[in-house]
């Protein structure tokens, strides 16, 4: 029996902590501001999974109270608050924290060293060129991997007859 149902008291108490704890998750993401769920490099990513992770604990596992459940949450927050503000005021913080943008397709060329680096394959940037409404490659000039994971695409007429800019890329 104990597989699809135990005691309406469970039932229960996974309703009084999910919308508790929903309550309380909404009210300390407010108050942390909106980089608390960005996703601009791996460690944003891994804070929100932790965040989810940690809500999922509370909630299920009758070894977790609500107050443990919060505070669990209330320290992942201050963590990625405090993390996110050291890498605003040191450059070796950002260094490790957060990646760089790297350069893997320009003015026709696959960057090999680039893709190799970055475990990027020509489908991948070709499909991503697809997804933001291009034809082909010859319409764009330059494809970059950023931080997050997402490919940025620019425009062949966007740098034809410029020279890009390519502060803080990798190539």
């Amino acid at each position: 029996m104990g597989w699809f149902f135990n005691t309406w008291s469970d039932i229960v108490r996974v309703l009084v902590l999910g919308i508790a704890g929903y309550i309380a998750l909404i009210f300390l993401l407010r108050v942390s501001g909106k980089r608390t769920l960005s996703k601009l490099n791996a460690f944003d990513f891994v804070i929100t999974v932790a965040l989810g992770s940690t809500f999922g604990s509370f909630i299920l596992s009758k070894d977790v109270s609500l107050s443990e459940g919060l505070t669990g949450l209330a320290v992942l927050i201050w963590l990625q608050h405090m993390i996110s503000w050291l890498t605003v005021r040191s450059d070796f913080i950002k260094g490790v924290v957060r990646g760089e943008p790297t350069l893997v397709y320009y003015n026709g060329e696959y960057l090999k060293d680039a893709m190799k680096r970055s475990r990027v394959v020509e489908s991948e940037i070709e499909q991503s060129v697809r997804n933001e409404g291009h034809a082909n490659l010859e319409d764009v000039g330059a494809v970059i991997l950023e931080t997050d994971g997402s490919f940025s695409i620019i425009g062949r007429s966007e740098i034809e007859g410029k020279e890009l800019n390519i502060t803080g890329l990798k190539a």
